[in-house]
């Protein structure tokens, strides 16, 4: 009986064969298929390597039951598509890296992981080998005393092949992509042990780099700083031949790795140069393996499937998206953006197929007067402007099973409208989707302005239409007729399908209303105030208003008006972010610290641990279960937050436990 871990491995570049032939020497795994684009090269990558299945396509290999693990081996520009559709085979996975072409496509993959229970590590194998290891003993024993300055360079001279891997912007060709992802995730690991965790992340990048004629990075270096102020200083390079090696500088000595980034390619000695306090001269230590290099990465995976994660110092799913979320920043630094992350380009999901709605959605919905569309009762608020953020998060939130998405006139001075506008367009789904749009902040708040900024809105989303539109202020200088009527006015020319407030207060919307029904116009359909199970103290901005009172929760009853909660989590105070004692977030404590609401998270903390869920989740929940119709916008900004908040739609409360938890 076989007890070793099948793998099948997709593509067969140079890459691809490095890795079949340590894993030949691995002690726990045994290549079982190969897959390419065409049968040919298959054939032969399997008779080289002694193969038994040998397949013409990459969706074959996935299909086939027996392939346990699949080791990603594509160009850059498609390791997230097929990272993805590894995981919804079932498959566990090494994906060769950079694990994604950016932190968005990064993202996508470890949540496909995640969705799917099935392993998952970057494929930066000098994390898996004994060096590696030795080095993180040595910096926690604090043998060259505090780490002050990292030196970290991988840099080689590739040629001039612009249609290589290497320098075609089309297969993400650069140094930052290539070796420069080595570089920053050696930083990272070095000042997170160095401050007694396993990963950081800098608090700032500064870079400097130069492109070349495909519009890649030919070279390029980066400054990072984290904080206690350890400073990186890394640089890579495919045009340009350096000295590649890891220079750490402590307050009482030195570490030189010679060979960081490939040590004992198949086994033996790799050497490290240690001078440490009281040393007269460097030391030269051995550190030696009879195994290969990637043999070792390769048991790596099939020690850690149970827990589905690797253990450190090999790539964990966080130190992934952090190491992801840093090259964004070098790139962004020196200006480089691929052709296929423009936001006309961006046509395809992350996974390349069709958006649909999963099986097994929790998603919930409601209906707002005037839309002929079911509103999912969680809203997306679009507060990103990156158009590859916003398109990943986008592409979840509807396979989750959302189609409401807010926005707003200045969300990112119209960055966040252009965003959203490119998403809808890209995807073809406009008549699938509810947008919330509003417009009229303070100080443009009236009529002439409304109308401005609507027509500007509706360029920016690249419709003709939104589906409700929300007065995002209020001016009580303004007879509230002239705005019923202004907002009728683009009503009946399909600018808006209905039309609502946001930060009013129930005087004037009420007055809003009678005026409607006393001229035969169409009145608000719904109120957009602040709503949470706890209480606003403070305006979260200039001109915010809760409609958590008394007088407002009757009248939405009475009314059966919808209300779109907007900050409907508080903000994160139902978090472990909140504490009575600690007023370092000052927005935090200014808008939502009072002796009642930490009472009201002492319940929704009670009540979760009961129900098995987060605080969050709870406080989520009770929004959703009020007597009238509401709707909670959330605002995550990663998708494990989209997640986390999904979650409250499992949660089910009686109308019992809704009062307990508000206090009656």
């Amino acid at each position: 009986m076989n007890d070793k871990l099948l793998w099948g491995i997709i593509s067969t570049g140079s890459i691809a064969r490095t890795f079949a032939r340590g894993l030949a020497e691995s002690k726990t795994g045994r290549l079982l298929a190969i897959a390419s684009r065409t049968a040919e090269t298959a054939e032969a990558f399997g008779a080289e390597f002694g193969v038994e299945r040998r397949y013409g396509s990459y969706e074959a290999l996935l299909e086939d039951k027996d392939v346990q693990a699949v080791y990603v081996a594509t160009p850059h520009p498609i390791h997230a598509e097929w990272a993805i559709k590894a995981a919804d085979a079932g498959k566990h996975i090494l994906c060769e890296k950079p694990i994604g072409m950016n932190f968005a496509e990064a993202m996508a993959i470890v949540e496909a992981a995640r969705r799917n229970d099935v392993f998952l590590m970057e494929a930066f194998m000098y994390r898996c080998h004994p060096q590696t290891a030795r080095l993180v003993e040595w910096l926690q024993e604090k043998a060259i005393g505090d780490v002050r300055v990292i030196q970290a360079v991988f840099s080689f001279n590739a040629g001039d092949d612009e249609e290589g891997r290497l320098l075609a912007n089309h297969l993400g060709g650069g140094g930052i992509l290539d070796v420069g992802c080595y570089t920053t995730s050696m930083a990272r690991l070095v000042a997170g042990v160095a401050m007694g965790k396993e990963f950081a992340d800098p608090i700032d990048v500064q870079a400097v780099g130069h492109l070349g004629p495909t519009g890649v990075d030919e070279w390029a270096s980066a400054v990072l700083k984290f904080p206690g102020d350890i400073i990186a200083q890394i640089s890579c390079g495919v045009r340009v031949t350096q000295e590649s090696s890891v220079h750490i500088y402590g307050s009482e000595g030195h570490i030189v790795l010679p060979s960081p980034w490939i040590p004992s390619r198949t086994g033996g000695t790799t050497k490290v140069i240690v001078q440490a306090k009281g040393d007269h001269q460097p030391r030269e230590l051995d550190v030696t393996t009879d195994e290969w290099l990637y043999a070792i990465e390769a048991d790596y995976v099939a020690s850690s499937i149970d827990k589905r994660q690797a253990p450190f110092p090999a790539m964990s799913w966080a130190d992934t998206l952090g190491n992801m979320k840093t090259l964004d920043r070098w790139r962004a630094a020196i200006g480089l953006i691929y052709d296929s992350e423009r936001p006309q380009n961006l046509k395809r999901s992350i996974h390349g197929g069709k958006l649909k709605v999963r099986p097994g959605s929790l998603m919930k919905y409601g209906e707002v007067p005037g839309l002929d569309k079911k509103v999912s009762r969680l809203v997306m608020g679009n507060m990103i402007s990156d158009p590859i953020v916003t398109s990943a998060m986008l592409d979840d939130f509807y396979e989750r099973g959302g189609n409401a998405i807010d926005t707003a006139y200045v969300y990112g001075g119209g960055r966040c409208e252009k965003a959203l506008g490119w998403w809808v367009k890209n995807r073809r789904i406009r008549n699938k989707v509810v947008i919330l749009a509003k417009g009229a902040h303070t100080p443009c708040c009236n009529p002439d302005d409304l109308t401005r900024q609507l027509c500007e809105s509706l360029d920016r989303l690249q419709t003709d239409y939104v589906d409700l539109y929300m007065m995002h202020r209020d001016n009580p200088d303004i007879p509230v007729g002239e705005f019923v009527d202004v907002l009728n006015k683009h009503k009946r020319a399909g600018r808006m399908l209905a039309f609502g407030a946001s930060n009013w207060t129930l005087k004037r919307f009420k007055a809003a209303q009678d005026y409607a029904a006393k001229h035969k116009l169409a009145g608000f359909s719904a109120i957009s105030n602040n709503f949470s199970l706890a209480e606003m103290v403070d305006a979260v901005w200039e001109g915010c208003l809760s409609a958590k009172d008394p007088q407002w929760e009757a009248y939405l009853t009475k009314t059966h008006t919808p209300l779109m909660a907007w900050s409907s989590q508080a903000r994160g105070f139902f978090t472990g972010r909140a504490n009575p004692k600690d007023k370092s977030d000052a927005d935090l404590a200014r808008c939502w610290y009072s002796k009642d609401n930490f009472r009201r998270r002492e319940r929704a903390i009670k009540l979760a641990k009961e129900k098995g869920v987060e605080p969050i989740n709870v406080a989520l929940a009770w929004v959703l279960h009020q007597a009238f119709p509401t709707f909670a916008l959330i605002g995550p900004l990663t998708i494990a937050e989209t997640r986390s908040s999904f979650a409250a739609l499992e949660v089910e409360l009686t109308p019992e436990e809704v009062k307990w938890l508000n206090l009656v």
